[in-house]
């Protein structure tokens, strides 16, 4: 047994309980993002408008939410590295998503404000708790240990995300089982669960992972955010000698920008061309099962050609996805779509992460993760952005989806120039000469 824990990569108890915030926050990325508020939101908060109107206010909140936590992330991420708060800022921006994830609970037919304020919220939430979340992982894995840990925690994702959608499905298929009027209120009750999923799987990391010492000079309290900042600033004007790492940000700003959009779009725009709620969260629920073991199988495909060279195969998957997307019209072919993103998701986004982990230092672990996020978020905010003001434009969403292909294709090449080796030494110098200053 422990040889498998090793080789998946949960070992160690602080590995274990890291890797479940990923089951916990799945809960929200699956059934809020991408499967049950979506169609929810088309049907029943803005059911009173054409189809569009409410796929297009639906990508504008999106839009609002991710570029909030774009410039939060990096400030907050650069306070993270001069004091020992990075899970306090955790449980900060998990209470935020898990209370507006509440909210949605009162959201009735025609509550499309209410809808859209809560989901934006909820969303800074469940983003700004992955940027203390990210940058937790190099100081709990080793060097061998990264790929392992990082695909093992979206792998726990997709099995929590599964378990708690397919009950959801349950529900909302059959709402009298549980004494609910109708799909809607099944819908609502779902909304609540997630809630409380998310934090009672939240908890063991708190207990178990522990908060990692500051490797930066720590001035007095009153100059944190100061010197934070000027620390922020000085790693801006240092991403020179880490230019691997930054051409791996920019990379993944453009082709994560197309696989967010397809992740929170994909939903919506089934149900504004007619596909059932039941079939949509069916589909999505078969992503969950499907990406299971294709995220572990992504961790040893990265072992044997490089987590670079992996990341490109699930690019180029992706791309075949926007296509089938663009010309979808039927339930067969969504499942098809659904299966195609199962087999790529949670790889690409998992070895993404662990890459960009292993071209820094541990000692600007936040700061830097910080402004991964915010390439993260950025990718999140254009992606919807264009797909939102496409749809204004012709008023339809289908034709919206063939930009997708672009990030895709310049996402891609972008990373086929990142130096790994030369990224990984880099960030050792750097390593070692924080270990020098400290003594």
């Amino acid at each position: 047994m422990a040889g498998v824990l090793e080789r998946l990569g949960l070992h160690r108890p602080a590995l274990r309980a890291w890797a479940l915030y990923d089951w916990a926050n799945s809960a929200f990325v699956t059934v809020i993002i991408t499967a049950v508020f979506p169609p929810y939101f088309q049907h029943v908060a803005d059911g009173s408008l054409d189809g569009p109107v409410a796929t297009s206010r639906y990508a504008w909140a999106t839009t609002v939410a991710l570029a909030a936590v774009a410039v939060l992330a990096p400030i907050l991420g650069a306070v993270a590295d001069h004091a020992p708060v990075k899970k306090k800022l955790l449980a900060t921006f998990l209470g935020l998503g898990v209370g507006a994830t509440a909210a949605l609970f009162f959201v009735h037919e025609g509550d499309w404000v209410l809808g859209l304020v809560a989901f934006g919220l909820a969303n800074v939430g469940v983003a700004g708790s992955f940027v203390f979340y990210d940058a937790l992982l190099p100081h709990i894995a080793s060097a061998e240990e990264v790929d392992r840990v990082s695909t093992a925690g979206y792998a726990l994702g997709y099995l929590g995300g599964g378990v708690i959608l397919a009950g959801c499905l349950a529900i909302i298929q059959m709402p009298e089982i549980v004494g609910l009027s109708d799909a809607g209120a099944a819908s609502r009750v779902s909304f609540l669960a997630v809630a409380v999923w998310w934090v009672l799987f939240s908890i063991p990391l708190f207990r178990r992972v522990p908060e990692p010492a500051v490797r930066l000079a720590r001035p007095p309290d009153r100059r944190v955010l100061g010197q934070a900042l000027k620390g922020l600033l000085a790693t801006l004007r240092e991403l020179r000698r880490f230019r691997s790492a930054f051409v791996m940000m920019i990379a993944f700003l453009v082709y994560n920008d197309g696989i967010q959009t397809i992740i929170r779009m994909a939903a919506i725009y089934g149900a504004e061309i007619g596909i059932d709620r039941g079939t949509l969260i069916a589909a999505i629920l078969v992503v969950q099962l499907v990406g299971i073991p294709c995220t572990f199988a992504f961790g040893q495909l990265a072992a044997w050609i490089g987590p670079k060279r992996a990341v490109l195969v699930a690019v180029a998957v992706y791309g075949v996805i926007a296509l089938v997307g663009w010309r979808m019209d039927s339930a067969a072919e969504f499942w098809v779509l659904a299966i195609l993103v199962g087999l790529v998701q949670g790889g690409a986004q998992a070895l993404s992460r662990s890459l960009f982990a292993s071209l820094i230092p541990k000692a600007k672990s936040s700061e830097l993760f910080g402004l991964f996020a915010v390439f993260e978020k950025f990718a999140g905010i254009f992606g919807p952005a264009v797909f939102g003001l496409a749809v204004s434009l012709t008023g339809s969403s289908r034709d919206a989806i063939l930009s997708v292909i672009a990030f895709f294709v310049v996402g891609g090449l972008l990373l086929s120039r990142v130096d790994v080796e030369a990224g990984r030494a880099a960030a050792r110098a750097a390593d070692a000469e924080a270990l020098r200053a400290e003594r």
